[in-house]
């Protein structure tokens, strides 16, 4: 006896395979979900999806911390991951995600379901005006009429939400889908078999059309010798930027999250040189990649009347022209840099070991000798270092330090990544930051999110305690969802200390000061860590932290690092 065939699935469900398989077709591999009713057939699509293999899945309860998820994983893999939400203020929870995409030109999705229009402004449960929410910050949105009324196909749609996400200027996309009732029916092979043939659709519409995701470039730079040029390198401006001040024998200022801090041309030291009037002043010429943010110094460059700035865009293609010209005065103009810095450097080292005993170098003369004063001295020296106090400068240089190329260094808003930026010697290790705006939320769902499509390579997070308690709702995982490996390695100083370092500081009332800005706390990060699942490691010496650093498993982790104010 033949079995009867499968009841046809719901508009709703039909619909959300479409969308989904189509996302699919154009190489989306992870889709974030928040739970809700109203988003129930896309979210059910994607769950027998991920079951199926086809996809990643990837749950959060709050809509915030999942839009940072999908903001670190689209950072690590350059793919948007889509966000699935309900609607109503689900959706509005988005937005700081989507701002900081949009600023700092990150690929990225919301797929939000709403109910239908003609339900909006009559005071409607969990209804609100969903459509053009994100105007300011979207580079493409569309409002998709309910099943039945929507003529284009999902298909369609989906593809042109997929190219104004990653085509040209990558950034965010709003896509609002309308569903009436019934919102699902079950999930079941017919529904996945519907994705999977729209996904194949795409993909053959992808070869013999060819792939309209692909960026086009724009104008072509050509780079002439002779003006006095340093090259900038911000945030995310990536390894050409060392490429560039290589081919044309100019200085780098590479910003700690540049991808581009390494390299034989790279000024460490460069807030001080920039204010040393024979090379500061002398600068003609500035080529910016990314988005420098670390310090004052570059902008009051940036802002001098009559500097030739270049300006460089993640798609334009930079040459630097050969000339037969002596490169005396360029060669000269490097060295002049170089020198500066080594000295700096030196400066630098010298005074972090009059600090403390564990940034002073090891006496290997004397581990060589065989006396015994000889050894006791080193024995002593090295205990010493082990059992220093852990300071700004000596936790970030040993999370530097401990960072392999095949590991994910990630810096939170906060005082740390500037201390970082003042002193980190050149490594080509991967870093990353939020610093479209620079903003402390989402620093740990972040960095999660970069971890989950880095795995099984280790990612670090180093951030202040005030940032870490912002977002200490990523902390939790749903049971079953992947726990990467990650540390979250938390400066606790008791409050916001970096607002100690403006002006305000010396001018407010100190209790007013402390209660509005410094915001003091006196939280139990271990209860907090125990709460969520986290291992935890409470950290006060050196020799503390280098264990810490070097002992991550395979599951996630906090290190409280207990920092004088």
């Amino acid at each position: 006896m033949n079995a009867a065939p499968a009841a046809p699935p719901a508009p709703a469900m039909g619909s959300a395979a479409e969308l989904v398989g189509a996302l699919m077709g154009h190489g989306v591999t992870d889709f974030v979900v928040s739970p809700g009713a109203r988003s129930q057939a896309l979210a059910l699509t994607v769950a027998a999806l991920a079951e199926s293999g086809d996809v990643t899945l990837h749950v959060r309860i709050d809509e915030r911390v999942a839009g940072f998820v999908a903001l670190g994983l689209a950072i690590e893999s350059g793919r948007p991951a889509p966000l699935i939400t309900t609607s109503g203020s689900a959706v509005a929870n988005l937005l700081p995600a989507i701002v900081e995409a949009h600023h700092a030109g990150v690929p990225m999705i919301a797929l939000t379901a709403d109910r239908p229009a003609r339900l909006r402004g009559t005071g409607a449960n969990q209804t609100t005006m969903q459509p053009g929410m994100f105007s300011s910050f979207v580079g493409w949105e569309s409002d998709v009429a309910p099943p039945g009324e929507h003529t284009e196909s999902y298909a369609a749609v989906a593809g042109t939400a997929y190219a104004a996400a990653t085509v040209d200027i990558p950034g965010p996309v709003h896509l609002n889908v309308q569903f009436v009732e019934p919102l699902s029916s079950a999930a079941d092979e017919t529904v996945v078999a519907l994705a999977r043939a729209t996904r194949e659709s795409v993909r053959a519409q992808f070869a013999s059309n060819g792939d309209a995701s692909t960026p086009a470039q724009s104008g072509h730079i050509e780079l002439t010798p002779g003006p006095r040029t340093v090259v900038i390198a911000g945030a995310d401006a990536g390894e050409r930027a060392e490429a560039i001040a290589h081919d044309g024998g100019w200085p780098l200022i590479a910003e700690v999250t540049s991808g581009a801090r390494f390299g034989r041309n790279l000024v460490v030291h460069y807030r001080a040189a920039l204010t040393t009037p024979e090379l500061g002043d002398a600068i003609e010429r500035v080529v910016v990649l990314g988005h420098p943010t670390l310090s004052r110094q570059v902008p009051a460059l940036l802002e001098r009347p009559g500097l030739d700035v270049v300006r460089v865009d993640a798609r334009t293609p930079v040459s630097v022209r050969a000339t037969d010209a002596p490169a005396s005065e360029t060669l000269e103009w490097l060295r002049a840099w170089q020198r500066w810095d080594r000295a700096a450097q030196a400066d630098h080292a010298q005074r972090m070991a009059e600090v403390s005993p564990a940034a002073r170098a090891p006496q290997i003369d004397v581990a060589r000798s065989r006396t015994s004063a000889d050894q006791r001295e080193f024995l002593t020296a090295e205990v010493a270092a082990s059992r220093a106090r852990v300071t700004r400068e000596l936790l970030v240089s040993a999370a530097w330090r401990a960072t392999w190329p095949h590991d994910r260094l990630v810096f939170g808003a906060s005082r740390l990544i500037r201390v970082a930026d003042a002193i980190v010697p050149g490594k080509k290790i991967p870093v990353h930051a939020n610093r479209g705006l620079s903003g402390i939320d989402g620093n740990i769902a972040t960095a999660i999110g970069i971890a989950l499509a880095a795995q099984p390579a280790l990612t670090r997070l180093v951030l202040g305690d005030v940032a870490t308690l912002y977002d200490a709702g990523a902390l939790m995982f749903p049971t079953g969802e992947a726990r990467p490996r990650v540390q979250v390695i938390v400066g606790n100083d008791g409050g916001g200390s970096i607002f100690d370092q403006l002006e305000v500081a010396a001018t407010a009332d100190q209790s007013a000061f402390d209660r509005v800005m410094f915001t003091p706390q006196s939280v139990d990060f271990e209860q907090l860590a125990l709460a969520y699942g986290w291992r935890y490691v409470r950290v006060t010496t050196m020799g503390e932290l280098e264990t810490a650093l070097i002992g991550a498993g395979n599951e996630p982790e906090l290190i409280e690092v207990v920092l004088e104010r």
